[in-house]
């Protein structure tokens, strides 16, 4: 095994960025289906790790220290890119999104249990297919697996667990374009022309320029926020409430951009709808974290899935793109910003939230800004679909266990 340190793993996921960018600009095809340039560099990177696992049986481990780093800072530039006014426009889509979603949670588990059953497995082997593994990614499909294993007898528990997370981490990644691009075109939607892009935008547009003073302030306040954030991380952690780290950075962003200029008018913030800086950052960071999250995806624990296995999660992934637009498009009022907030949700459905914001980021960057998805998805994949997603699986737990 081949242990990379941090700075040869960084160096690595730059690579991986460049290779991915490289690609997107001579194949038009990944370009026009608005597939993200750490999606396309971090498979194929992870594709040729896994051909040197299969292939000599060398195994690389990476530092993945910096890549939870990457994304405490990523949403704390989410935060600090969102404004008040967007935010209580939200209000209304972002209930509608959390109820839509949570129902989802429930009809995914039993999507999975309908197919497990009909392949001959256990029922919570559907369950281990469905919200445990792909709405809750690898950390939830680790943490239930002993429980599987220990108290229901499914001896393969972590390893169908995490090739499911796997699968869907890839899928969500490559299918949540393609969606938004097939919606965009198909009802001729537009961005709002007041918006401003904060995410995802090209640092060649006319924004106020990067230079010394305003990246260096750009830094300082992206760190001091993160760090408030952190600390309010720890103060709800000693009373008893979990949650993701970036969820508390991600609000603090929110109070820090909206409440210090009101109150101190004379400190210079990176104001979100012109700071090149905040937006470089953000940039970097999310690019990072994929890049750094998909290069070292295990691919071979894919081989591993029997027949049945694979096509449950083919029932899944083709359930969410009917949920998606036949659903969730429709409700959140089948605009522009319904069809961004759609190609994140299939990212969080399948994958990861910042898997969403990646899809919801390559979607900006050709057709146009949409300010609320970026709060909107988060805030629903980070904090309320943890929650629910537990309950929810207590329930099936205890009806098919």
């Amino acid at each position: 095994m081949f242990v990379l340190d941090s700075r040869q793993t960084l160096i690595l996921a730059i690579l991986v960025l460049f290779l991915g960018k490289w690609l997107i600009s001579k194949i038009s095809l990944l370009r026009d289906f608005n597939i993200p340039e750490p999606v396309v560099g971090g498979l194929i990177a992870s594709l040729a790790f896994s051909f040197l696992y299969s292939a000599f049986d060398l195994q690389f481990e990476f530092a993945l220290d910096m890549r939870d780093e990457m994304l405490i800072v990523f949403f704390t530039t989410i935060g600090l890119s969102a404004k008040l006014g967007t935010l209580l426009k939200g209000g209304r889509q972002l209930a509608v999104l959390l109820v839509l979603a949570v129902v989802y949670l429930a009809l995914q588990n039993g999507v999975g249990v309908s197919v497990a059953s009909f392949a001959g497995f256990d029922p919570l082997v559907g369950l281990i297919g469905g919200s445990v593994s792909l709405s809750g990614g690898h950390g939830t499909a680790i943490a239930w697996a002993p429980i599987f294993k220990d108290d229901y007898g499914i001896t393969q528990a972590s390893e169908i667990g995490i090739a499911s997370a796997t699968f869907g981490l890839v899928l969500g990644g490559v299918l949540g374009g393609p969606l938004a691009r097939f919606l965009v075109n198909r009802y001729k939607l537009e961005p709002d022309s007041n918006a401003v892009q904060t995410i995802g935008v090209e640092h060649e547009q006319d924004m106020i320029p990067i230079d010394y003073l305003r990246m260096l302030r750009a830094i300082f306040v992206v760190s001091s926020t993160a760090g408030i954030g952190l600390s309010l991380d720890f103060v709800l952690d000693g009373i008893g409430v979990q949650l993701p780290s970036f969820v508390s950075c991600l609000f603090v962003g929110i109070l820090v951009t909206n409440i210090v200029p009101a109150m101190f008018p004379k400190v210079k913030m990176p104001r979100p709808e012109h700071s090149r800086s905040l937006a470089l950052i953000s940039d970097l960071s999310l690019g990072l974290f994929l890049a750094i999250s998909l290069m070292s995806l295990q691919l071979w624990t894919l081989a591993d899935l029997g027949f049945g296995i694979v096509l449950m999660l083919i029932a899944q992934v083709a359930f969410v793109l009917l949920w998606g637009g036949l659903v969730v498009f429709r409700a959140m009022g089948k605009n522009y910003d319904a069809a961004v907030m759609l190609s994140g949700y299939v990212g969080l459905a399948l994958g990861a939230t910042p898997t969403a914001i990646a899809n919801m980021t390559a979607v900006t960057k050709l057709y146009g800004p949409s300010p609320k998805a970026f709060i909107i998805v988060p805030l629903v994949g980070a904090f309320f679909i943890d929650i629910a997603n537990a309950i929810i699986i207590q329930l099936y737990v205890g009806w098919f266990g």
